[in-house]
């Protein structure tokens, strides 16, 4: 597989992607009849979509004899991890606790989940700092932060 981390995905590939995440291999037809029934996309649409995700590698085509299968080449829980991380990696630091807690608040979470998280929070503060330092600028490089 390749790494989630080199891929960069639009909203509306995402869209896609759980698409074929979701159905593992899948035609082009396939894939058209469930956009266009899920968003009411046109077949262009899709098949620009997913022509868009095989020349970004996540996405390839299976065999050469139509009709084509396609299936994707990215995991669904490394994309959606590199792409939470790309996301807090655009933020101040010392946001991302509250950040954390605001997307928890806002999602439904099962009881297996909350489990891991509050193991994972357990570990963690055993080595957290008391605070966490802001990186919106290099060090030295300006007034007090006030995040």
């Amino acid at each position: 597989m390749i790494d989630a981390k080199d891929v960069t995905i639009s909203d509306s590939e995402w869209e896609v992607m759980r698409a074929i995440w979701t159905l593992n291999k899948v035609t082009s037809r396939q894939l058209i009849d469930t956009m266009n029934q899920a968003r009411g996309w046109s077949d262009s649409t899709t098949k620009t979509l997913l022509h868009r995700l095989i020349k970004k590698h996540a996405v390839s085509q299976l065999g050469d004899q139509r009709p084509y299968e396609y299936q994707a080449v990215v995991g669904e829980q490394d994309s959606m991890a590199a792409a939470a991380t790309d996301l807090f990696d655009h933020m101040c630091a010392m946001r991302a606790g509250s950040t954390i807690a605001d997307v928890i608040q806002s999602r439904e979470l099962s009881q297996d989940d909350i489990a891991n998280l509050q193991e994972i929070l357990a570990e963690k503060a055993k080595t957290a700092p008391k605070t966490v330092q802001c990186n919106c600028l290099p060090a030295g490089m300006g007034a007090d932060c006030n995040c």
